[in-house]
């Protein structure tokens, strides 16, 4: 073959080869909502990247995210979520609570939305039920907002002797009333009194803890909500500077010096939210997902932090307890 027909034939097979490489299907991009930052959310983040890999997707390799953190500021959040809308990505995450699902909802009606929150996803309007979800939504829930008043029953178990207790409440979150009127029918069973602290912000926690001490409570519940969890070290500290015994719904506090904690599972509740991420995008819909419940909840007790809090744990609770750190 003479060398002109040689090149010829090349620039023939390039420009065969050139459309089939212009069809080769771009990588699926998720966007990923969260209220808090990068750091704090890094245990729920590689739980979410494992339910993405059992539906066979693993990020860089077949499919790629972007991320929008709020930063602990749920008045960031709509913007986020729309901003994710408008890159027109494949699947819209919502993960760490109802103000990230409520942001997603709002923000789209055509992209299809996976959220992980603590809350009832049809109490708080995200789906119309759970075994339809109806609309472009789906995903998981726990059961960490309708166990706070179990809380208050432990927190009683344990100071049995006490009147009142203070009670922890982000007043910017969906599920703060719905978790109060839980609590407040809790204590009129209990014939106790409850001290309502707001607090959304770290410079209002100290004052928080200041006025329980003022008031004399038996210890303090927290409500469910991200911003608490996420804040567990400073939290715990605070508990054992003011010696006040504490219970919040995240394993996050005692592991970090807290006395308890009793909540959902939220490593199964991500987990599960990335696989069903990863169903949608292997062509299943919301609306033949239906919403998750994740059953278990799990209570943690750090029998080191009781002993420096001067506190005795009945027996019966110890051998109830999921977790005790001693």
């Amino acid at each position: 073959m003479r060398r002109r027909d040689v090149l010829t034939w090349l620039g023939s097979a390039a420009a065969w080869t050139l459309p089939a490489r212009a069809q080769t299907p771009a990588m699926p991009v998720i966007g990923y909502l969260a209220p808090e930052s990068p750091e704090p959310f890094a245990s729920r983040l590689k739980a979410f990247r494992d339910g993405l890999a059992e539906a066979g997707y693993v990020e860089g390799r077949n499919v790629a995210i972007e991320y929008r953190w709020a930063e602990g500021n749920y008045t960031r959040l709509p913007a986020l979520a729309a901003d994710l809308a408008n890159r027109k990505v494949a699947v819209l995450a919502a993960s760490g609570g109802a103000p990230a699902a409520l942001a997603a909802k709002a923000a789209t009606k055509t992209i299809t939305i996976v959220f992980e929150m603590g809350g009832d996803p049809v109490a708080l309007g995200v789906v119309d039920s759970l075994s339809r979800p109806g609309g472009n939504l789906t995903g998981v829930s726990s059961l960490s907002v309708e166990v706070s008043r179990k809380r208050l029953e432990f927190m009683h178990e344990l100071r049995p002797a006490a009147a009142s207790f203070a009670v922890a409440v982000n007043p910017t979150s969906p599920t703060s009333g719905s978790q109060v009127r839980n609590l407040q029918i809790a204590a009129e069973a209990l014939g106790v009194r409850l001290h309502l602290m707001n607090a959304s912000t770290v410079a209002e926690f100290e004052a928080m803890f200041l006025s329980a001490t003022r008031e004399q409570a038996g210890g303090m519940v927290f409500t469910s909500d991200p911003y608490f969890a996420f804040r567990s070290t400073q939290l715990a500290d605070l508990c054992l500077r003011y010696s006040m015994p504490a219970v919040t719904q995240s394993r996050d506090f005692p592991i970090a010096g807290g006395l308890m904690s009793y909540g959902g599972d939220f490593i199964q509740s991500h987990r599960r939210a990335g696989s069903y991420v990863g169903r949608v995008l292997n062509g299943e819909k919301p609306a033949d997902l239906p919403v998750q419940l994740v059953t278990k909840v799990e209570l943690v007790i750090n029998l080191r932090t009781a002993k420096a809090l001067s506190i005795s744990i009945p027996p019966a609770l110890i051998s109830s307890a999921d977790t005790v750190i001693e």
